[in-house]
């Protein structure tokens, strides 16, 4: 059989490339569907899925209402913050109610990440800028910003350009509903039809179980990602978004999806979303 070719865009980053370890390698058996892996960062990915560009693409939760008509979310693929998270920092202590006000560089506008900071601040309470996420930390060092939101690596690596936590927006989050914070998620094309939907669906989950099963051999895989991070920094970051809610969400992690979206449409921040689907 002529194997069936698909575009898959997801991060270049440790975590994205961790899960799709298997099939980045072809170690992986595909039932025929063949894959072109493209790797953007997740603002161009949220981007490019406004406009229905590729087959399957990783997506910040914050974009999935105005791709939905587009897109559905597979049911494994998740990055979700266990009472962790995206992150605020400053050159300087701060509190909550300093951010109000100020300049805060953020990796994009339909980042989870930011759509959380609106939830937590207000809309319109504080000012922002678009700055590349692995440049937000040397961003805010130099002083273009007052703080900056952080995420990927970034959350582990802080400290290091001499900034201090103002806010962990997945412990907010975690204190605020009781539910994890669910930052990212895999979709996938409705043109392909919900037969190939779950079966593209079930080839995803399975490069996700693969790799946890081969972890050293995927954290190696990852480390040509992992800026800054060593092997144990690497790993450590691996394991905090890719794990039993990458393989599938659960009833907790879907709830938390509609929760957030929910959040966002009463604040007047996105889109209401009627249903949600996940396929797999």
């Amino acid at each position: 059989m002529t194997p069936r070719h698909l575009t898959l865009g997801h991060s270049p980053d440790p975590d994205d490339a961790f899960m799709f370890y298997g099939l980045a390698t072809d170690q992986l058996e595909t039932k025929g569907w063949s894959f072109e892996h493209i790797l953007q960062d997740i603002q161009t990915l949220n981007d490019r899925a406004t406009r229905g560009e590729l087959d399957i693409t990783a997506i910040s939760i914050h974009a999935y209402p105005y791709v939905s008509d587009k897109y559905a979310l597979t049911n494994c693929g998740a990055s979700m913050g266990e009472g962790y998270g995206p992150m605020v920092v400053a050159r300087e202590a701060m509190t909550i109610e300093d951010l109000r006000g100020k300049k805060i560089a953020i990796p994009g506008e339909m980042t989870t990440a930011f759509l959380g900071l609106n939830l937590l601040l207000g809309k319109g309470e504080f000012t922002h800028e678009v700055v590349m996420f692995d440049e937000i930390l040397q961003h805010v060092e130099a002083g273009k910003a007052d703080a900056g939101l952080i995420i990927h690596e970034g959350q582990l690596t802080y400290a290091r350009h001499g900034l201090a936590l103002v806010v962990d927006l997945g412990v907010w989050w975690k204190e605020l509903t009781n539910l994890p914070l669910p930052l990212g998620g895999n979709c996938i094309r409705r043109e392909l039809g919900k037969e190939a939907m779950t079966e593209v669906a079930g080839v995803l989950k399975g490069s996700i179980q693969f790799s946890l099963a081969n972890r050293d051999a995927a954290v190696k895989h990852s480390l040509q990602y992992a800026r800054d991070l060593d092997t144990k920094l690497a790993d450590t970051f691996v394991g905090m978004y890719v794990n039993d809610r990458t393989v599938d969400y659960g009833d907790e992690g879907r709830e938390a999806v509609r929760e957030i979206l929910q959040r966002g449409a009463d604040a007047g921040i996105v889109p209401a979303v009627d249903t949600i689907d996940f396929i797999g």
